[in-house]
């Protein structure tokens, strides 16, 4: 029986790549100068560094780029609040993978909702449809594509 899953994956690679990249960026750029702002990826989080908040936004607007030029979905980064503390400012941003629960259930519940012909079952971080037609498959892909959900979505494991 034909089948896929759906998932919320970020290319971790890509992502210590961009940092990488973003942080050569600010360190040549003029208006970064003797500043000391950096950017430090640890694990699933980025710490933004920088003496003053409209230098965060700066910064952040070029770790976007640079991961949305390496394929990576901007649209999974969740930012934190901006922390001033003396002569600095912090701020994380925090990279979100997996499917959670709520967000699984409303997928099934769009899939069932489209009278589709297919199953939806909720696997850990993960939704597997299944059904007896690849095009019933494509038409729920179509579909979740089009619907506007907050997280990126990666369609994997297409089976017939």
């Amino acid at each position: 029986m034909p089948s896929f899953d759906v998932v919320s994956e970020v290319d971790m690679h890509e992502v210590t790549n961009a940092v990488d990249q973003a942080n050569r960026e600010v360190g040549t750029r003029f208006d970064f100068k003797g500043s000391e702002a950096k950017y430090e990826l640890d694990g699933t989080e980025i710490t933004l560094d920088g003496e003053a908040e409209f230098q965060l936004q700066q910064m952040l607007d070029i770790l976007q780029t640079k991961l949305s030029r390496r394929g990576v979905d901007i649209a999974c980064l969740e930012r934190g609040k901006v922390e001033v503390t003396g002569k600095r400012a912090h701020q994380k941003v925090r990279l979100r993978q997996g499917i959670d629960r709520e967000l699984a259930r409303e997928i099934v519940k769009l899939i069932k909702d489209g009278k589709y012909k297919v199953q939806a079952a909720i696997q850990g971080e993960k939704v597997r449809v299944s059904g007896k037609k690849r095009d019933e498959l494509q038409k729920v892909i179509a579909m979740l594509r089009e619907a506007d959900l907050d997280l990126p979505l990666q369609f994997e494991n297409f089976r017939d």
